[in-house]
């Protein structure tokens, strides 16, 4: 029984070019380029516009790295074809962000202002000083980019104040009873 995810097969959409040349996976499109290393074990061709993931046995071990690898390739096949954001808001009286060039200057409520420079391959775009939309190729790349600048300040649970995924809900608690 191999990996359930692993056996489906990864749709290479027009426009976006794959290639294995041994253990070495590459990809390009609109959007950029990217490459990965295939575990032991583990292969894959292209076929027709098909990309199929083969393990070299029934290992427990290569079974999980089988779906992984599967995973792995598709969000790289998606990437460099559409590419991947994720949206934050900010909420809080005076908690703004501001473009400095490629960075991004918030303010949120500390006695300094906080600078986020991007990493490699990532963008930043801010809609309006309440926003914050993190853009790249790499999925993994992308949701850790977010996950640092929600870091800077975690909404809380009385007023909702911080910073949030656009989509994310915050359980509020009910705070102090009054006489």
């Amino acid at each position: 029984m191999a990996s359930h995810i692993g056996k489906l097969p990864i749709a290479v959409p027009a426009g976006v070019e794959v290639a294995f040349k041994g253990q070495e996976f590459t990809a390009k499109g609109p959007k950029g380029s990217d490459g990965y290393t295939l575990p032991e074990g583990i292969t894959g061709k292209v076929e027709g516009n098909q990309i199929i993931m083969t393990p070299a046995d029934e290992d427990r071990t290569t079974k999980a790295k089988h779906g992984l690898s599967r995973s792995i390739v598709a969000s790289m096949v998606e990437g460099v074809s559409k590419g991947y954001s994720k949206h934050l808001q900010i909420v809080g009286t005076g908690y703004r962000v501001v473009a400095k060039g490629k960075s991004l200057e918030f303010s949120l409520g500390y006695s300094h202002t906080i600078t986020v420079d991007p990493p490699e391959g990532i963008t930043f775009e801010t809609p309006n000083a309440n926003e914050v939309v993190v853009t790249g190729i790499d999925k993994q790349a992308v949701g850790q980019a977010a996950a640092n600048i929600r870091a800077l300040r975690a909404p809380e649970p009385y007023k909702g104040k911080g910073i949030k995924y656009a989509d994310e809900h915050i359980l509020r608690k009910a705070g102090k009873a009054g006489k």
